[in-house]
This record gives C-alpha cells, structure tokens and sequence, in this order.
C-alpha cells in the first residue's frame, strides 16, 4: 500500500460496513441512512449508525438525543436498539465545528478506531455531502462493504450523485446500488406525482453499472419523524414509505452479502 495512505482499521466485531453517501445535501440522505439503520434493525440485524457528517450531525436529532456528558455516558449510545456515535453527542446544537480537514478526517477515524461497537452484523455510516476529506479518510482508513449512494430523480442531484459514485470506484470500494429518494407523492386518491422529476436513480444506476435498490416516496410524516426523534420506520410500521425502507433493508443485505463474500483484492493507489 502507498505510504501515504491511511492503514485500514480493523473492526473485528462488524461483520459489513456500508457508507450511505450522496455528491450533494438536501437529498435526504441522512434519513435514508437512519430508516435503513432502523429497518435493518426490525430486520433482526444488530446495527450501528456511526454519523460522519462533522460540521452538521443530524443523527442525535432524528433519535431524539443531543449532548450528553461524556464522563458518564459510554459511547456508542444505543437507542431503539440501535448503537448510535455522533459529533452531535459532544458539542451543542448551536456551537460551530471550525475545523480544517486535518482535524475532521481525526475525528471520522477516533469514532471508528475508539469506540467500542462490539459485535455488530451492520454498521452504517452516513457520510457528509459531497467528495472532500471525512469522505476520502472513511473510504481509505474504513474496512468498508460498499456504498450505497441517494439521489433525487432530478439532473441536479444526479450531477453530484455521479462524483460520489466516482470517488468510490476509485478508491476501490463496490458500489452496492443506487436508491432515488423523493421518487414521488402519492395523494388521498392514490395518484402519483413525480413532483422532482422522473427516473433520475435508473438512470444513474444503468449508466455506473450498478444496482438499482428502488424509489422511496414522499410522505410529509418522514420530516416529522425525524424532528421529533423516531425514525418513520419504526414509528409508522405499516406506511408504504415503511415498506419501502424494509425492501431497501432487504436489497442492501442481498447485495453487502454478495460484495462481502466476492472480496477485492489490495491495490496500489
């Protein structure tokens, strides 16, 4: 391995790791990565959520959690049955990260390399928006599965969404599939409205050669749960945007497995 590369950390208790990442914000990709975290859960998976995003941690948020005193709480915390680490656990909603990315990609590895995450069969980490360090540092340093990459059905996030998919076939990491959130809105009468376009995810995942892992729909509740501390999955279990979490829990298990069992081998980059 080039000399200047981070050493791969070892999480000898986690079975798969997967990135949920997406090239730009305002996809919905943290709450992609908490439902699915949660869906996997309800699954009969046991599961971690390690959220990367340094500068703006939304993953206390949508559990309900904020910061908490480190010399009495053990890290992770676990709520819902889900073993949770953020930077959110350890400053306040209002306190501003002025970090270079030096000190970023640090922190990204401490929460891997010095938390204790035990004997886990996922651990999802949502990543920040965008292709720079905390991304770079977890794709390199991470012992990760794969990636699954948001995106929006609109150009504009498919734009950003194929830096992503990018970044990580060049750092040598497989590429689970590809999920559109936002797909649609369905009303009262069960008509369906593409209100921020149509089949931008098919159309990423054909042209990256990667697996499609389904459209998740719009429903106002989704934005409530999150504000309110319960991912939608597990707070309306029956919803069809639950459902649609519990395929995507399915589809990224099929393919971490199949990726996790193919291997790749080391590379020089």
């Amino acid at each position: 391995m080039n000399p200047g590369m981070p050493q791969k950390l070892s999480l000898p208790g986690v079975k798969q790791v997967v990135a949920v990442a997406s090239g730009k914000g305002g996809v919905g990709k943290s709450t992609v990565a908490a439902n699915l975290a949660m869906a996997l859960h309800m699954s009969g998976k046991s599961v971690g959520l390690m959220d990367a995003d340094i500068y703006g941690p939304s993953v206390p948020i949508m559990f309900g959690l904020g910061k908490v005193d480190q010399s009495t709480t053990p890290f992770p915390i676990e709520k819902f049955g889900i073993r949770l680490m953020s930077m959110g656990f350890l400053i306040g909603t209002d306190q501003a990260m002025i970090w270079r990315g030096p000190k970023v990609a640090q922190a990204v590895q401490s929460f891997l390399a010095q938390i204790d995450w035990g004997t886990l069969d996922y651990l999802i980490i949502d990543l920040p928006p965008g292709t720079g360090d905390a991304q770079l540092t977890l794709s390199q340093s991470a012992p990760l599965t794969g990636a699954v990459i948001v995106t929006t059905p609109g150009e504009v996030s498919l734009i950003d969404a194929r830096k992503g998919v990018k970044m990580f076939r060049e750092v040598r990491v497989p590429i689970l599939g590809i999920v559109e959130n936002m797909s649609y809105f369905t009303d009262a009468a069960g008509t369906k409205t593409p209100i921020f376009g149509v089949g931008g995810g098919m159309k990423l995942a054909l042209e990256s050669n990667a697996p499609f892992l389904g459209e998740l729909p719009i429903d106002p509740r989704v934005a409530q749960c999150g504000d309110s501390g319960e991912p939608m999955v597990r707070k309306y279990p029956d919803a069809p945007i639950a459902k649609s979490y519990v395929a995507l829990a399915a589809a990224v298990d099929a393919a971490a497995s199949a990726a996790s069992a193919a291997g790749l081998p080391a590379v020089e980059l």
